[in-house]
């Protein structure tokens, strides 16, 4: 990992990739998202602080643990100007969110229980699949585990009949 001298207070592109891991695609994706910022020299090139470091290790951090990119920018939009995350902010955070992540590893436990059974049936046809219908939540409608989609019909692009226009 290329070390980046003490003087130097901003970054490239190129510099901050090389320090956090983070390919410079993704680096310009967490900006457009807000997640981070720079700065454009008169050259119209980005300078990243290097406190950039920290909150680009925060975004990998919870997106690694399954948080959603909107729900890291709200965390960090909390934070007062906008400042760099401590440990105490990750610390607080990470209890705010261990509860999201431990519903969602609930879901995917059951998930993968029924799994076996979904196999099992051989056509994934049955009225009460427990994957494709959980909970026979559409059983009062439809039959069968395939959710049909309601399509309504397109305009077509000849002119209509005299008696079905009026």
């Amino acid at each position: 990992m290329p070390q980046i001298p003490e003087k130097i207070h901003e970054l490239t592109v190129g510099q901050l990739s090389a320090r956090s891991g983070a390919a410079v695609s993704a680096l310009h994706f967490y900006e457009s998202k807000g997640l981070i910022s720079s700065r454009r020299t008169a050259g119209n090139q980005r300078r990243y602080t290097r406190d950039t470091l920290r909150r680009v290790a925060f975004v990998r951090a919870a997106q690694r643990v399954g948080i959603p990119l909107a729900t890291i920018r709200e965390a960090l939009a909390e934070l007062p100007e906008g400042r760099t995350p401590t440990r105490d902010d990750w610390a607080h955070l990470s209890e705010a969110w261990r509860s999201e992540l431990d519903e969602r590893i609930k879901q995917l436990n059951r998930l993968r229980d029924h799994l076996t059974d979904c196999i099992g049936c051989g056509c994934l046809s049955l009225a009460t699949c427990v994957l494709s219908n959980p909970d026979d939540a559409f059983g009062e409608r439809q039959t069968g585990s395939r959710l049909m989609v309601e399509h309504r019909t397109a305009p077509t692009a000849e002119p209509q009949s005299r008696s079905a226009a009026e």
